[in-house]
């Protein structure tokens, strides 16, 4: 069963750091049996974190500082109006990483569902995307991993009611030929967080539920 833990959502956005912190003591407790597979929700104050496959020419263009991260993937941005969440389990095969990842993927893209969204996978681009109000391609969701000893870390960024301006700054996971956006640009209607929780925590504990059937 997936244990799901709502760590802070605006006006209480979580730091960074803090929510990594957090994320390696569950990681811990997970991989020791002591705790069951734990789904960690949240919001974040606004920072630049970068993955480990970040190239140079993806970071900001303005100056501003960036949490180097032991998750894969390149360099994204999280902030209030972003549901963050990390999936810490065990996977049934530690080396299916990209079998998690696309998990994820199916997952969120049911929960989107719920809300009006029609959100798609895209051959060799991780994440979910959606189709923008002039029919161009966009990422609504990002999606990052890290797999240490057969239980994962780090997870997804569901852009919610965000400002998008900050990801004019840097190239968002690495793709300069297509764009990001929010679930409340996409629909017109206001979509915060609090709005996709549920759907999101249901899909998600029903995708890790059938994982260990």
């Amino acid at each position: 069963m997936l244990d799901i833990v709502p760590v802070g959502l605006a006006p209480t956005c979580v730091p960074y750091r803090e929510g990594w912190d957090l994320q390696r003591r569950v990681h811990a407790e997970v991989r020791s049996g002591e705790r069951s597979d734990t789904l960690l929700l949240l919001e974040h104050e606004a920072v630049y974190t970068a993955g480990v496959r970040t190239q140079p020419e993806d970071l900001p263009n303005d100056g501003t500082p960036v949490i180097e991260v032991d998750r894969g993937g390149r360099i994204t941005w999280h902030g209030p109006g972003q549901l963050v969440g990390y999936p810490i389990v065990k996977l049934p095969d530690a080396n299916d990483v990209v079998g998690h990842v696309r998990r994820l993927e199916r997952a969120l893209i049911a929960a989107l569902a719920e809300v009006g969204v029609a959100g798609v996978q895209v051959e060799r681009r991780s994440g979910v995307w959606v189709e923008r109000p002039d029919s161009s391609p966009a990422k609504v969701c990002a999606i990052g991993v890290r797999v240490a000893g057969g239980v994962t870390m780090h997870g997804f960024a569901l852009n919610c009611d965000n400002p998008l301006a900050p990801f004019d700054a840097i190239v968002p996971c690495g793709i300069a030929d297509a764009g990001v956006t929010t679930l409340t640009e996409v629909t017109g209607r206001r979509i915060g967080p609090r709005d996709v929780l549920e759907p999101v925590s249901h899909a998600l504990a029903q995708a890790f539920e059938m994982e260990n059937a």
